[in-house]
């Protein structure tokens, strides 16, 4: 099986040493993605925002990769306060109400202080 790294020519990638997808046969792995504007690389303030970025970025990770959010099975889900659920469920439900992958939602810390909301997601492609 063929594997392929998928980049997003973020300078992240590069110090950090890693893809922000991999694709391997049917299956994509998408690393997590925080909530900066794509297209300003702007941080917002809110959760709900910062969530809706994620899935911005997610959508576009899985479509180089060949792949849509409907693909999706698995996401993990990291909060950096339980305070931050109530804005971010409206949008995992908007996202995924019809997909319903397998998920896990966790409160922990994230390396700068402004992230509030990180997504990572696993996809299957179906035959």
């Amino acid at each position: 099986m063929e594997r392929k790294n998928i980049s997003m020519n973020s300078p992240a990638e590069d110090i950090a040493a890693f893809s922000r997808a991999v694709v391997q046969g049917p299956w994509c792995f998408v690393s997590g993605i925080t909530g900066v504007d794509p297209e300003t690389g702007d941080m917002p303030e809110s959760a709900e925002a910062q969530a809706r970025n994620c899935f911005s970025s997610i959508e576009a990770v899985l479509d180089k990769a060949g792949f849509a959010l409907s693909d999706v099975v698995r996401a993990v889900y990291y909060l950096t306060a339980d305070s931050h659920a109530p804005e971010v469920i409206p949008v995992l439900k908007e996202k995924f109400d019809a997909i319903r992958p397998a998920a896990t939602l966790v409160v922990s810390g994230l390396p700068k202080p402004n992230l509030k909301v990180e997504i990572e997601v696993t996809a299957l492609k179906s035959s």
